[in-house]
């Protein structure tokens, strides 16, 4: 391998981060009550029936599931994944694909050097932290079915479409 192909790597892994890092700045809540979350997961709900994306989708506040829809073609699998990427946003405040990301770029993965259980978490992407602002990382939005950016990317669109809707 040349060191060329290694810093582009690097630099392709910087550059993700720091988009990762942008949207969590971004885009975060002004509240987040029941109601709140029930829209945030309809609208899920509604991009992915709109493009034929078998999901399971989770919305969380403080451990409680306020949301949850699994579309046609998903199994219990998904629960599953759905509960390891959030745990992965609770233990870290941070969006699961940003997580993994920056363990890869460390030259790791989460699950040889996190020290935590990859049975329990999962750094792949698909779960978003839900920032109330002045308050804080209190819950995740997630969604699972798709490769790890595609669920990232659903759950991004959604968030901001959202906030646009209730700004």
């Amino acid at each position: 391998m040349s060191t060329h192909s290694t810093v582009q790597r690097a630099d392709a892994a910087g550059d993700l981060i720091a988009r990762l890092e942008e949207q969590e700045r971004r885009l975060r809540l002004p509240r987040l009550d029941n109601d709140d979350a029930w829209r945030l997961g309809c609208l899920i709900a509604d991009l992915a029936r709109e493009r034929g994306a078998a999901v399971t989708i989770s919305v969380r506040r403080a451990g409680q599931r306020l949301f949850h829809r699994a579309l046609p073609g998903t199994s219990v699998d998904n629960d599953a994944w759905l509960d390891r990427k959030c745990r992965v946003v609770e233990h870290y405040g941070a969006a699961s694909y940003l997580v993994g990301a920056r363990f890869r770029a460390k030259g790791t993965t989460f699950e040889e050097s996190s020290r935590l259980d990859p049975d329990r978490y999962a750094a792949h992407g698909g779960a978003f932290p839900l920032h109330v602002t002045g308050t804080g990382v209190i819950g995740a939005v997630a969604v699972s079915g798709l490769p790890q950016a595609e669920d990232h990317a659903l759950v991004v669109e959604a968030l901001e479409r959202h906030l646009s809707a209730t700004a």
